[in-house]
């Protein structure tokens, strides 16, 4: 920093009040603290200090000039630390824990864009249940989490939450495509392709289903891919979250029809260990995360 010797000797003496003390600390001789200061007087045309018989003490001049120092040195070091946080950035690691659903999903642009920007950073992506997702990030073996209606857990630290809606999937032929929302009971007269017990979306999909009803699916499956992948052939229907399909609605492959009921909403969670600091790599895959996931309208 141009003068940044100036400006740290100076607010010394200002916060010791005495020349000689202010070299202690600074750990120089007296006369280079003296020198700086007789040369900042000089360059304003007006005394920093008034001297004392018990020390100095800063003049009207002086207290504004410290006010200024002290705030011109944070600011230095502010752009120390985000100079150095993109340093880090040309290399490192982020593991994200994450459900099924989102990696072949939204998930996957975020991965992309920030391999974009950023090549030289590895990303690891682990997938698996909403306690494995947990356990992860608790345990350290991950550095974030993303997944839906996370309990609370005093090792994970919330960074973010969004709304987003469930609804059925189907065809864009298909005869449900004629409503512009739907009741789960208005799919269950269809073959279902249902997440299998393993994934929460299917605890999800169960507490909507009309009371007395039993879902009965053609197919039951870990992989959102093959769930997404079986209804494109009409007339068989599954339920995902509306970010879930993003890239095939765009592409015109499905419709998305979102369930008529509050409880069709599911939180979407964003979370980091409670204990320690992300990395720089860690919080600037955060930001992103945020970022995209935000732009996403609620009612979605």
């Amino acid at each position: 920093m141009l003068h940044g010797r100036a400006l740290r000797y100076i607010d010394e003496v200002a916060r010791q009040g005495s020349i000689r003390k202010a070299a202690r600390v600074l750990n120089v001789s007296a006369s280079a603290v003296n020198r700086f200061v007789l040369e900042m007087e000089d360059d304003l045309g007006a005394p920093i200090f008034e001297r004392l018989p018990k020390g100095l003490k800063l003049t009207t001049s002086g207290e504004m000039l410290v006010a200024h120092i002290r705030e011109t040195l944070r600011a230095h070091d502010r752009m120390r630390a985000q100079i150095k946080a993109l340093k880090g950035l040309s290399r490192g690691e982020v593991t994200v824990a994450t459900m099924a659903t989102l990696a072949a999903g939204r998930l996957a642009d975020v991965v992309a864009e920030f391999r974009e920007a950023h090549p030289q950073v590895n990303l690891r992506v682990m997938v698996g249940t909403r306690p494995e997702v947990i356990e992860a990030v608790g345990s350290g073996q991950a550095e974030l989490a993303l997944a839906y209606n996370l309990p609370q857990d005093p090792r994970l630290h919330l960074a973010a939450e969004f709304q987003h809606r469930l609804g059925a999937v189907v065809a864009r032929n298909h005869p449900l495509t004629i409503k512009s929302s739907v009741r789960l009971s208005d799919c269950l007269m269809y073959p279902l392709v249902l997440a299998d017990p393993s994934l929460s979306l299917r605890e999800v999909v169960e507490n909507l289903a009309p009371a007395g009803a039993v879902l009965s699916p053609v197919v039951e499956t870990n992989s959102t891919e093959m769930m997404k992948r079986l209804v494109r052939r009409s007339p068989h229907v599954t339920f995902l979250n509306r970010v879930d399909v993003d890239q095939e609605l765009r592409d015109g492959d499905l419709a998305f029809l979102p369930i008529e009921t509050a409880a069709g909403r599911q939180r979407l969670m964003l979370a980091h260990r409670a204990r320690g600091q992300l990395s720089p790599a860690g919080s600037r895959f955060l930001q992103l995360v945020q970022r995209l996931f935000t732009a996403t309208p609620a009612g979605e």
